[in-house]
């Protein structure tokens, strides 16, 4: 058979002569070539001063503050320094002498008052005073507990037994007593001979109603009041 040729060959290579060139950077590069007028003259890279500005839009600019050349700066009147000195001795008030603790053999001291052992703080018009937040804090515990206790009450309130009247126990009383009545007809219409599982299984049975029940009766003659818990 013949070769296989692609229907889009003439377009591949026209693509791939097409973009070629792209990849060519090598050589100097093309850019403008400067012009001979535009050479570099003498001192252009200094740094220029900015021209003076003149009067604009008719207001004319302040004068520098630089004294005239007349001008005389007032001289300060010298102080006797060592007569004032003397003078605010003898006038003030005498130091008062500050409390020294001694406590070694070679004359060791140190201040009084800042080591916690002279008594300034008890002169105080709040020593022994309890703080505002501490009376505030001590307030919310007590109003805490007070709430507490409170939802306790309640709960044991809503928890605690009801007391049954005495109609409720009589018609109690009277329910139980007839049941005990049918299970002991249900009882004493039993078979003489108990031959049979189910038979022994059905009497324990009734023979455990009756002791339960009997039980119950006697418990509520016996106690007036009857509580019942919720």
């Amino acid at each position: 058979p013949l070769r296989y040729i692609s229907k889009l060959r003439e377009l591949v290579k026209h693509e791939a002569d097409k973009n070629k060139s792209q990849w060519k950077t090598m050589g100097p590069a093309k850019v403008a070539v400067p012009s001979p007028n535009d050479f570099l003259q003498k001192r252009s890279k200094e740094p220029k001063l900015a021209p003076k500005k003149k009067e604009e839009d008719g207001k004319k600019l302040l004068p520098l503050s630089v004294p005239p050349r007349t001008y005389h700066p007032v001289t300060r009147i010298k102080k006797n320094f060592i007569s004032k000195n003397a003078l605010a001795v003898m006038t003030g008030e005498p130091k008062k002498p500050r409390h020294f603790c001694v406590d070694t053999r070679q004359g060791d001291k140190y201040l009084l008052e800042p080591s916690g052992l002279f008594p300034k703080y008890i002169n105080k018009k709040n020593y022994g005073v309890l703080p505002k937040y501490v009376i505030q804090r001590n307030e919310e515990m007590k109003r805490e507990e007070e709430e507490y206790q409170a939802s306790v009450l309640e709960q044991l309130k809503k928890k605690a037994m009801k007391v049954l009247s005495e109609e409720e126990r009589t018609n109690v009383l009277k329910a139980l007593k007839k049941n005990w009545e049918e299970i002991n007809r249900a009882y004493q219409g039993l078979p003489i001979v108990t031959d049979t599982r189910n038979k022994q299984m059905h009497k324990e049975e009734l023979e455990l109603k009756l002791k339960q029940l009997e039980h119950d009766i006697a418990a509520i003659e016996k106690h007036k009041c009857v509580y019942i818990a919720n």
